[in-house]
């Protein structure tokens, strides 16, 4: 029950956010949430060893409280948060300038939450996207110190792998953000690339078990990780488009919080049954590489409803040029 309201509170705050920067850009909108989320990149460099000495200090009890009170600085950033006017059509501003109050038209049912869009066989299908991919995001920064701990590594070593990993991570969102909006690749293609070499890299990770060898490991999987998160989101605008966006983001982190609620536990229940970390990390990188057979449906689909659109586009020119030529 304690959990429930600090899920609330990251849903109320993480969800509106993204939905605005989706919004606000067009061109630019992979690299824009690219750079609005790198936020808690930045924020894991700077406090992964802060949060450690206020554990040592405080203990965990105090830490919270501290870092509790960090947090109610969300408020102050919502707070300056608008939303975009929406622009006047032109329906509108001729209805505002017929003089009286005649021919007025009744006012529409607007439709709170499209349910509608769950019809869409490729957003369905992102969505077993979004349950197989949470299953194995959550795993690793849970089970990397741990990991880490058992290899005998000093008490604050672990704490700095937390951080690389969110340097690395923040050097993907970046990077991978600008890469979108360069288009050589469609979104969906690049999507299947890092979640496939981030499953590779999951399930190699442990296999060497050298402090080096694990910094490299962690310094990939941080940086496809943040590849990941840099376009998987955007990427429900190519599928429902910016009108639908709203509800549809509403729809993938419901499901995708599934995932998320599956995958821990299951990995936590392989870890006891074999005594070994690295079950959770293969676990991991299979449910990955599992998600990424469905991004390749989604793409599929998406490009055949293209060239449906185009061929009809290119008969209806057709018949219109016929039917010029007749008259």
């Amino acid at each position: 029950f304690y959990l429930l309201f600090p899920g609330l509170g990251i849903c109320f705050a993480w969800i509106p956010a993204n939905s605005m920067v989706s919004h606000y850009f067009v061109k630019w909108r992979p690299i824009a949430y690219g750079i609005a989320s790198s936020g808690e990149c930045v924020f894991a460099i700077l406090f992964s060893p802060f949060f450690q000495w206020l554990i040592e200090t405080y203990s965990w009890q105090g830490a919270l409280i501290i870092i509790g009170g960090l947090q109610l600085n969300l408020c102050v950033c919502g707070a300056l948060m608008r939303p975009l006017e929406a622009p006047q059509s032109p329906i509108q501003e001729t209805k505002d300038n017929l003089e009286g109050d005649a021919a007025e038209l009744p006012p529409k049912r607007k439709v709170i939450f499209q349910f509608s869009l769950l019809r869409k066989p490729e957003l369905l299908f992102y969505i077993l996207f979004a349950i197989f991919a949470a299953a194995g995001f959550f795993i690793p920064p849970l089970f990397l110190v741990p990991f880490a701990n058992s290899l005998g590594m000093d008490k604050y070593w672990p704490a700095l792998i937390l951080s690389i990993l969110a340097l690395a991570d923040l050097a993907g969102r970046l990077l991978c953000g600008w890469l979108a909006n360069m288009r050589v690749v469609r979104n969906m293609q690049l999507l299947t690339m890092v979640v496939t070499l981030l499953g590779v890299v999951l399930l190699l990770l442990p296999i060497n078990q050298s402090y080096w060898a694990i910094m490299v490991f962690v310094c990939l999987y941080g940086f496809l990780f943040g590849c990941v998160v840099a376009i998987h989101v955007t990427s429900i605008v190519d599928i429902v488009s910016l009108e639908g966006f709203d509800n549809g983001l509403g729809l993938f982190m419901l499901f995708r919080s599934f995932g998320g609620f599956i995958g821990p536990p299951a990995a936590g229940w392989l870890v006891d049954q074999t005594n070994d970390y690295s079950s959770a990390f293969y676990l991991s990188g299979a449910c990955l590489i599992s998600s990424a057979v469905f991004v390749v449906l989604v793409d599929r689909i998406l490009q055949k409803k293209k060239c449906i659109e185009a061929e009809d586009q290119r008969s209806n020119t057709k018949d219109n040029l016929e039917a010029e030529n007749v008259n």
